[in-house]
């Protein structure tokens, strides 16, 4: 599986975006598929992903409410819609698919990182 993410950029903080991230292969909704972020001078961290059914989603404790993540099995995409950002979200944001089991237990696949700067 190949990723590829898009939509970062600069935006002032209590703003939004709208991250994408298109899987390709056909296989793509047997795919967990989450989003992490790694902030300057610290590790990567969870931040949300969703179950292959999108029945299932978990979030970080520091982004609930305020993100919310979903999919398009049909267009292999998956969206990571940003409300209410913070300075501290600003990070590069990788997404990551795992088949089947939830990619917050490790991705077996990652994308090339987009970066969010929020802007205070």
């Amino acid at each position: 599986v190949q990723l590829q993410a898009s939509g970062g950029g600069l935006v002032q903080a209590g703003g939004s975006l709208r991250l994408s991230c298109v899987g390709s292969g056909r296989a793509f909704s047997t795919y967990s598929m989450g989003w992490f972020r790694q902030a300057p001078g610290k590790d990567r961290e969870f931040v949300a992903s969703i179950h292959w059914s999108s029945e299932i989603t978990n979030y970080a404790t520091s982004v609930k409410g305020r993100f919310t993540i979903s999919r398009d099995n049909a267009k292999n995409t998956v969206y990571l819609q940003m409300n209410s950002l913070k300075s501290e979200d600003t990070a590069v944001y990788y997404c990551a698919a795992r088949h089947v089991i939830d990619v917050i237990l490790g991705a077996d696949y990652w994308g090339q990182g987009t970066l969010v700067t929020v802007s205070s």
